[in-house]
């Protein structure tokens, strides 16, 4: 795999997240876990809003990067991939 490259799972996991929520609710994830494993945001690399998810391209404290996405009305949380670390975040 490519540096920066995110790989995505067959299907997405269904994770817990805690988030920061200031002007809306779930305005960035300070950390997931996947089963028993925590991991902390170290940095949210980017974000976008599609019509009933939103999106985060996270950088974690292992070093890599992982997509989460929220589905707004059902207030669910899942990862979609994971990916090595991208060279300058």
């Amino acid at each position: 795999m490519s540096r920066g490259t995110l790989r995505p799972y067959p299907t997405p996991k269904k994770v817990r997240v805690g988030c920061y929520s200031g002007y809306k609710a779930n305005e960035r994830p300070l950390w997931f876990e996947v089963g028993d494993v925590r991991r902390e945001v170290v940095s949210v690399v980017d974000r976008w809003y599609g019509q009933e998810h939103d999106f985060f391209k996270v950088s974690a404290d292992d070093g890599k990067i992982y997509m989460l996405r929220w589905h707004r009305q059902l207030d669910r949380w899942e990862l979609l991939s994971e990916g090595e670390r991208l060279g300058y975040h």
